[in-house]
């Protein structure tokens, strides 16, 4: 199995990188400057790349990597926010679904999302089986991640937001463009985070940043022996 896993900055890819085990990775350069790892810990080849912040960004490097080599899946993964009480800090979130919460219009009566406007879709699926295996194993929280263009700073977004998506369990701002990218080339997406802050009112001295990138490595320390028993 050959895996791309997609992380916004080179600190996720770098917690990322160092949960897999086996021979020094092969460092290369992509059109466009994306750094990518090569890593062959077992029979499943895993392929690291710092993509860039947000959905577009996300989207763009993802593409790039897809067309030039073949995957058999593609992760989105890093750090984010949680959702009181789903997900505390430092806790791991595995999307059952990977939901673009703010891709769409404010209307007099709410917010529409794009799908229901009749421009494209607003959530991807990933593998249903697969992705809650996953979560078991991990001994994460199995539920909605929000792709976000914005991070919630205040109480009033993070109580809209939770209204709208009661079962969400995090926001991040990359999944749902790697999930656009990954659609596109008929590859199947999965979304893993390991919670750093309370998705709300910002609050610097309560973010636990290196606590969360420990539990993202050791999210992928187990990961790697749950892709190998994949059919």
């Amino acid at each position: 199995m050959r895996v791309l896993v997609v992380t916004a900055v080179a600190a996720e890819a770098d917690s990322v990188a160092a949960g897999l085990t086996g021979p020094a990775p092969d460092a290369r350069r992509l059109p466009g400057g994306y750094a990518l790892s090569r890593h062959s810990p077992s029979l499943v080849e895993v392929d690291v790349l710092a993509g860039g912040v947000g959905p577009a960004a996300a989207a763009a490097s993802a593409a790039t990597a897809l067309a030039l080599d073949a995957y058999d899946l593609v992760v989105s993964a890093g750090i984010g926010g949680g959702f009181a009480p789903h997900a505390p800090l430092g806790s791991l979130v595995v999307a059952d679904a990977i939901v673009a919460a703010d891709l769409g219009a404010e209307t007099p009566d709410g917010y529409l999302p794009v799908d229901e406007l009749g421009f494209g879709r607003s959530v991807h699926r990933p593998p249903a089986e697969l992705s809650a295996r996953i979560a078991k194993s991990l001994g994460a929280v199995y539920a909605p991640v929000l792709t976000v263009s914005t991070v919630t700073g205040t109480a009033a977004r993070a109580a809209e937001l939770s209204a709208r998506h009661p079962r969400a369990a995090a926001e991040a701002m990359e999944g749902f463009g790697v999930a656009e990218a990954a659609a596109a080339h008929c590859v199947p997406v999965l979304e893993i985070r390991a919670v750093s802050n309370a998705v709300g009112p910002r609050d610097r001295a309560a973010w636990r940043i290196g606590e969360a990138l420990g539990s993202l490595r050791y999210a992928f320390q187990l990961l790697v022996p749950v892709l190998e028993e994949s059919p």
